[in-house]
């Protein structure tokens, strides 16, 4: 299975890493950017996604996740910015490295990001 549509409304997805060119090793010792099949520059942007809960509940722990996206999502998404992801997926993927060891888990991607808010606001109150 492959695209299997994702609904991350119920997580507040932060921004850690802003959004940049997803780069590859050309096996040169150089990068080279990643492209879709129509050649278009892939990005990739690393957000902390954490479950929303009421009020009087305690959140669970959140996660890192890396989102490739589909299109350059333009300026206006520094870190700490809270966003949405515009037609999220994700994909399983497994890859075996030839000597019996097998690593496994999921790829997230998305066509691109849409603002949510302003910046989360660190300690006093706010978001966390």
């Amino acid at each position: 299975m492959r695209d299997i549509p994702v609904n991350l409304n119920g997580y507040k997805l932060v921004i850690v890493e802003p959004p940049a060119p997803k780069m590859r090793d050309d096996g040169k010792g150089g990068l080279m950017p990643v492209t879709d099949q129509q050649g278009v520059t892939q990005f990739v942007v690393a957000l902390f996604a954490k479950l929303r809960v009421g009020p009087g509940e305690r959140a669970p722990k959140g996660e890192e996740i890396k989102v490739t996206l589909a299109t350059d999502p333009g300026d206006g998404f520094g870190e700490d910015v809270r966003v949405e992801l515009l037609d999220a997926k994700l994909n399983p993927y497994q890859i075996d490295n030839g000597q019996g060891r097998v690593s496994s888990g999921i790829a997230f991607k998305a066509m691109g990001l849409k603002p949510v808010g302003g910046p989360v606001q660190r300690g006093g109150g706010g978001d966390k």
